[in-house]
């Protein structure tokens, strides 16, 4: 599906916007209540990712020496967390796969890491890549070591499972460690349903925890998610606002930066309940952004395209995962904002945007079967008219984002 967003003002007046749940809570709680059935669940997102996990962890209720074939299409963080818990599900042999995408992204440090600890797993086509056939074992071994920059996501998947381990576990990571709070959220939702964790230094350690108390959970909204209309505030007239549920002030997603670096494009925050209240306050003075993203590089996009939009010039760093994402990220970006008139440079790890003062060209965008790439280049039909192909991507993590943004006064047309 194609869809054609037509220039377009948000009204002044306020608008309000209800946020599904945050997309890694729920992933990582979900995998939590398959193996803690007692845990309750409410906001859960309503993402494909997470219906994924929501199936797939359905189909290992049952127990069977035959193997099953379990496929997440595109979803990256189901694929990584699975593979961790089917690899402790004794007498349970899967093959887990995916889509064309997911072939091409590598699994093999968390292979590794999950076979230091005793388990079996074995590759289906090419090394490294899914996909992979899991034989579920008992796993005795407590230690194992990572590279401390690789994805959260492996580092998370083992940490969720680390307390059925026999033993728990000690995971060392080594060097600079990044994407930090994804790490501290997964320790943070194991020590709400009282498992003990020690995270010093570069080692992580894990206490056994064989059965939990009754536990509830309301899911956090998500903070990527919010990143779009925080982008469309930006983009507006001064005194433009916007509502967006549910959110908290402390929260355990790293992506909540949000909040302070949109302060320089001149959007304010103001956390009413569990609602944040955005506001266009004044217009951005500066005329280069240099943002870190290390700990939240899910919202380089959406910073990149608010820059450009803009008019001013940009440089982020801490990509590096942005290059095994459902695209190379930074590629896809570079292609994307050049058609539009941006002069953009990236490297393994970084994005600079040249400031400039030239009218944005109409384009056709490609989503490289991205969400984020759709989501993250919305906002600019607030500046030009544009398509945006493959729009039914979004599904991916927010499938209410179009109908969305017709709520705030966007026009959209399938061609």
């Amino acid at each position: 599906m194609n869809i054609v967003l037509q220039q377009s003002s948000i009204n002044k007046t306020q608008s309000s916007i209800n946020v599904t749940g945050s997309k890694s809570e729920t992933n990582r709680l979900l995998l939590l209540q398959a193996l803690y059935p007692n845990i309750e669940l409410k906001n859960i997102s309503q993402s494909d990712d997470s219906n994924v996990m929501v199936e797939a962890l359905c189909n290992s209720q049952f127990t069977t020496h035959n193997s099953k074939l379990i496929d997440v299409h595109h979803a990256g963080t189901a694929m990584r967390f699975l593979t961790a818990f089917f690899a402790i599900k004794e007498d349970r042999e899967i093959v887990l796969t995916g889509s064309s995408r997911m072939k091409e992204r590598p699994i093999k440090i968390l292979v590794e890491a999950l076979k230091q600890l005793g388990a079996e797993i074995t590759y289906e086509e090419n090394e490294g890549f899914p996909p992979i056939r899991i034989k579920g074992q008992k796993i005795t071994k407590n230690k194992v070591s990572l590279k401390a920059d690789v994805s959260s996501q492996y580092i998370s998947a083992l940490l969720l499972i680390a307390p059925k381990l026999e033993n728990g576990l000690e995971l060392t990571l080594e060097g600079e460690i990044t994407s930090i709070p994804y790490i501290k959220m997964t320790l943070a939702l194991l020590n709400e349903i009282g498992v003990e964790t020690n995270f010093k230094n570069n080692v992580i350690k894990v206490n056994p925890q064989f059965t939990i108390h009754n536990s509830q959970f309301t899911i956090e909204s998500d903070w990527s998610s919010a990143s779009y209309f925080y982008s469309i505030v930006a983009l507006s007239e001064i005194g433009t606002q916007i509502t967006l549920s549910s959110y908290k002030q402390n929260s355990l997603q790293g992506d909540s930066a949000l909040a302070e670096i949109y302060k320089d494009f001149g959007v304010e925050t103001v956390f009413q309940e569990n609602s944040i209240f955005l506001r266009k306050a004044t217009n951005c003075q500066l005329s280069i952004i240099n943002c870190q993203l290390n700990n939240s590089p899910d919202i380089a996009q959406t910073i990149a395209v608010t820059c450009f939009g803009l008019g001013i010039g940009c440089h982020l760093t801490g990509l590096h995962t942005l290059k095994i994402k459902e695209t190379d990220r930074l590629e896809a970006l570079k292609t994307e904002l050049s058609k539009l008139g941006a002069t953009i440079s990236v490297t393994n790890d970084s994005l600079t945007i040249v400031q400039s003062n030239n009218q944005i060209i109409e384009s056709s965008i490609d989503t490289y079967q991205d969400h984020r790439m759709a989501m993250a280049f919305a906002p600019l039909a607030l500046k030009t008219a544009l398509v945006i192909n493959e729009a039914e991507v979004v599904s991916k993590s927010f499938p209410t984002f179009w109908e969305d943004l017709k709520s705030l006064g966007f026009h959209i047309s399938d061609i």
